[in-house]
């Protein structure tokens, strides 16, 4: 069994020279196997496998385990019939140098976190929505990731493009950092090291979120890559959804672990969640209910029932958070804080998925 988090099989010395290369930038142990037997050996407890396209044909032939990371690589141009070979070891991408370099090592690096469970596994992602306009779920996102930060590597990614901008609501929003802007029209793998350091960053939370005027258009292609990297890079990720439920957002939902929708208790607001609950229902079994604490209005268990949606919490309402909010002190500036102590019970709290799987 290797210990290290990745396995190369090649014989090709100048493909092993520049992969050691690549390795020593990311901080990676390479366990180097020789031929198609030894490969097997360390095949299954490697993080990422990267197979030369020396040894692909022979390591097709002794038909390899399937494993989430095999990647092929060499030299350019690539010889006939990789792609076929590729396929039969269950390779996601197959990598041509000098042009893969970066991705590369941002694909070690990603194996040095996973190894050393500075991250352990994927990071558990909560989306959050609003059932009606001014409910602040936005404000509920925030209040989450601020919480979850506190002893969690968290990123708060914000897919709400006519949303107040996160950053502002948790008091990052003089930070430098990137934003979607400038990864919208970005193309390939994203490292979640690499991702979590460009973004404003502060107290062990980084968000994503939009800069000041027009918004860009979000392609769902970068959004599957920013998702990918923030969850292989952190504990939590916690999402502001916006209520239009386009293409990009349907896919977000499906790969949330749980999905919470903020509900006002008014007969207007429980109406309108009851669209957008219908409309989230197919794309999610892990749709839970936030309810707005109020003296008056619907009981949070008839919001639940009238709606067939489990209540998860009731959001307290604190009358001073815009204020806390426009001198950046963020919705949560206080630990104890009633909306801290909601926040802090739902992160607490085991997810739905694992509730069923316990069950």
């Amino acid at each position: 069994m290797t210990s290290a988090p990745a396995l190369l099989v090649t014989t090709d010395e100048v493909l092993l020279d520049d992969l050691l290369r690549l390795a020593a930038a990311s901080g990676v142990t390479l366990d180097v196997a020789h031929d198609a037997t030894a490969a097997l050996r360390g095949w299954a407890t490697a993080s990422v496998v990267l197979v030369g396209t020396d040894l692909l044909g022979r390591v097709a032939e002794q038909r390899p385990p399937r494993h989430a990371q095999v990647h092929v690589v060499g030299h350019g141009p690539l010889p006939d019939g990789v792609f076929r070979s590729a396929l039969a070891v269950g390779a996601t991408e197959v990598a041509e140098l000098p042009a893969a370099d970066a991705w590369l090592v941002e694909l070690l690096t990603d194996a040095v976190d996973a190894a050393d469970g500075r991250v352990a596994g994927r990071g558990r992602t909560v989306g959050v929505l609003g059932g009606s306009g001014g409910v602040g779920a936005t404000t509920w996102a925030c209040a989450l990731a601020l919480t979850g930060s506190l002893g969690r590597r968290t990123t708060l990614v914000d897919l709400d493009p006519l949303g107040p901008g996160v950053d502002r609501v948790v008091g990052l929003d003089e930070a430098e950092g990137v934003r979607w802007d400038a990864l919208v029209s970005s193309h390939g793998r994203l490292g979640s090291r690499s991702l979590r350091a460009a973004l404003p960053e502060q107290r062990g939370l980084a968000v994503l979120t939009w800069r000041t005027g027009a918004p860009a258009s979000l392609d769902a292609v970068a959004v599957r890559e920013v998702l990918s990297a923030a969850q292989r890079g952190n504990d939590l990720v916690v999402l502001d959804l916006p209520r239009a439920l386009d293409d990009v957002t349907s896919e977000v939902l499906t790969r949330c672990d749980e999905v919470q929708l903020v509900v006002a208790p008014t007969v207007a607001g429980v109406a309108a969640a009851g669209k957008v609950a219908r409309a989230v229902q197919p794309l999610t079994e892990r749709l839970g209910l936030a309810v707005r604490a109020a003296g008056h209005g619907v009981p949070p268990a008839q919001v639940a029932e009238a709606l067939g949606v489990a209540l998860r919490c009731e959001v307290p309402h604190h009358r001073r958070v815009a204020e806390h909010v426009d001198l950046g002190l963020g919705p949560v500036h206080a630990r104890r804080s009633a909306l801290a102590r909601a926040a802090t019970g739902v992160l607490d709290a085991a997810s739905p998925a694992r509730r069923r799987r316990a069950a």
